[in-house]
């Protein structure tokens, strides 16, 4: 038997969900448990003793001295040129290293700023252990953020991972004294129900609305958001806001389909990621920083289908880093909203968080 939800979702039977690891009521079985985190100490995030895991999140709240600094990791404290890393800074060519760590930063940060990295890790003790992840970086107050994608690997096949460090491992000036990095886990004969990433807002529009909104959540340090939208009319621009802020509080660096990158300072939202038309949809997935006293920092990535359904027509994506430039307040309200036709029922909003 199978229940079906508003929008056509599936849901399974009660004896069908659980083998899949979810739990009866929605409470949740395995999932991302948090292993392990790291204050900085000595300019070193050290997160160790890790157990083995099939899959490993890492997020880095990564805050410079007053010099400047790459961002470099070390797995198991291998000191042997053991790693290669490719990585793109602001959507530049991309560039390659093979040192004894990885350098998933390869270009200086900015003196006195801080990042926000998010990253996974395949945890195979037989295989390389491969990774990817993406960092945001507040170069200044009033300029756009810098972004960073990277993949690496660590190319030990004899061993699972325990330790994970980040570094100033490069010897240039500069380090870390302040943040920390917290380490994620995820196998699939997890059953622990005290995951990390715990539903803060879920909203569902009702009917055709210029505004979909997560309403006031709890505050939470780190916030994962999930927007799915679909337009009633032709161009529809949906733009994300905070906290009801709609001044010039926002700055953002985007590419469009692969394009050169772009920036927007002292703006009025994060951008629109492409917009969409009748009919079309946009789904975006964000993480966010979210210090009280530091501008908030964002990854974020759009995929949407304006260029036309069906599969003739390949969809258009946004890789974008974005920031809030308000330093006194947390987010505790996401706005999706729209100044030309509506959003159709169904579109949805759903807002995760942790400490």
């Amino acid at each position: 038997m199978v229940d079906w939800l508003a929008g056509k979702r599936v849901r399974g039977t009660s004896s069908e969900r659980t083998p899949l690891g979810t739990a009866v009521g929605g409470t949740g079985v395995g999932g991302w448990v948090e292993l392990g985190r790291s204050n900085v100490s000595a300019g070193v995030y050290d997160v160790s003793s890790l157990p083995d895991k099939r899959y490993y999140m890492i997020l880095g709240d990564l805050q410079l001295d007053a010099g400047i600094s790459p961002i470099d990791m070390r797995i198991n404290a291998d000191l042997v040129s053991n790693y290669a890393t490719r990585a793109s800074v602001d959507g530049a060519t991309d560039t390659t290293a093979t040192l004894n760590r990885n350098q998933l930063g390869n270009t200086n940060y900015a003196a006195s700023s801080d990042s926000f990295l998010v990253g996974y890790i395949a945890n195979r003790s037989t295989n390389e252990k491969l990774h990817f992840g993406h960092i945001v970086n507040n170069v200044a107050a009033g300029v756009a953020p810098k972004r960073t994608e990277y993949s690496a690997k660590w190319a030990n096949t004899s061993n699972a991972l325990n330790q994970i460090q980040i570094s100033n491992y490069s010897g240039s000036a500069g380090n870390y004294d302040a943040g920390e990095l917290v380490v994620l886990g995820w196998d699939p004969a997890d059953t622990h129900t005290n995951n990390f990433w715990q539903e803060l807002a879920s909203v569902e529009l009702g009917s055709a609305n210029a505004n979909l909104s997560s309403g006031t959540f709890t505050a939470k340090k780190y916030l994962w958001v999930q927007i799915w939208v679909k337009g009633t009319g032709a161009g529809v621009v949906p733009v994300v806001t905070f906290n009801n802020d709609t001044s010039t509080n926002y700055a953002l660096r985007y590419s469009g389909d692969g394009a050169a990158d772009s920036t927007l300072t002292s703006y009025t939202s994060l951008g629109n990621g492409g917009g969409v038309g009748a009919g079309q949809s946009m789904f975006r997935n964000l993480f966010i920083i979210n210090n009280t006293s530091n501008e908030k920092l964002v990854i974020d990535h759009t995929i949407n289908n304006n260029t036309g359904t069906g599969a003739g027509n390949a969809p258009q994506r946004f890789e974008q880093v974005n920031k809030w430039a308000n330093t006194s307040n947390q987010i505790t309200e996401i706005d999706v909203t729209t100044a030309t036709s509506t959003l159709t029922a169904g579109s949805i909003i759903k807002v995760w968080g942790a400490d």
